[in-house]
């Protein structure tokens, strides 16, 4: 990819970035994403966002146990790392723009900002499957799929290769680029949204590729965790984000 087409890329990803942000997570001031950048900089400005099934709901692709330490304490921590970083920052503090200048950042408002973005997108994109239907996508983005990947399961098995071939902590993406469909991967808590990331897209998909993702359920079988959250994707949400403008 030329030099020129990468700035277009970014460019054009980074301007609906504000609105991208408000359809996934919406403005309500104790939930999700929403950063209430008029309070002052002793007042909380990032919340933990409400899980939108139980802890145990999505047994047994992903246990009780590892939903709750998930959710709870390792979200938990970067929103309150978040708020402790951006203490003495002066400049605005809504979540696009700092997803937007993340390489001009401290690593602690980076990766904290980061991490509360991608695994608040996480808890949505999972839906609870309980009698075990085969998951696929809806009927637009199934097209889609089908037509950038020539089939779902050619899709599937491109995904799974780069989810399993990412080394170390990251993410794995499906993400909307210019109007056709990419699988990307980030590493540590970056995203596609971040102006230093390699791919720039809107995501469609997030996988946490993180041990702690899954390691009290698999341990070390990174493949086993793959292969059981594809019976849990929240097809409707990517949906919307897919046909989202």
């Amino acid at each position: 990819m030329s030099d020129n087409r990468r700035d277009f890329i970014k460019k054009s990803t980074l301007i609906g970035l504000s609105g991208l942000v408000s359809t996934l997570f919406g403005n309500e001031k104790l939930s999700h994403l929403e950063s209430l950048s008029k309070l002052s900089d002793s007042e909380i400005l990032f919340y933990l966002p409400k899980l939108p099934y139980s802890y145990d709901a999505l047994e047994p692709y992903i246990d009780k146990q590892t939903m709750e330490v998930h959710h709870s304490k390792h979200h938990q921590t970067y929103v309150d790392k978040l708020n402790k970083a951006l203490e003495n920052y002066n400049e605005d503090k809504s979540l696009n723009l700092l997803l937007k200048k993340a390489s001009d950042l401290n690593t602690a408002i980076r990766n904290n900002a980061g991490g509360h973005f991608n695994h608040s997108l996480f808890w949505q994109l999972l839906s609870p499957n309980p009698n075990g239907e085969k998951s696929i996508p809806l009927t637009k983005l199934n097209e889609a799929i089908n037509n950038q990947f020539k089939s779902f399961d050619n899709f599937k098995k491109e995904f799974t290769e780069i989810a399993l071939k990412t080394f170390g902590s990251g993410w794995c993406w499906l993400i909307l680029q210019e109007g056709k469909l990419k699988i990307t991967s980030t590493p540590n808590q970056d995203n596609p949204l971040m102006n230093m990331a390699s791919e720039n897209g809107k995501p469609i998909l997030a996988l946490d590729i993180w041990e702690h993702a899954y390691y009290l359920k698999y341990q070390n079988k990174r493949a086993d965790y793959i292969t059981n959250w594809w019976n849990i994707i929240n097809w409707k949400k990517a949906e919307e984000l897919f046909l989202d403008k």
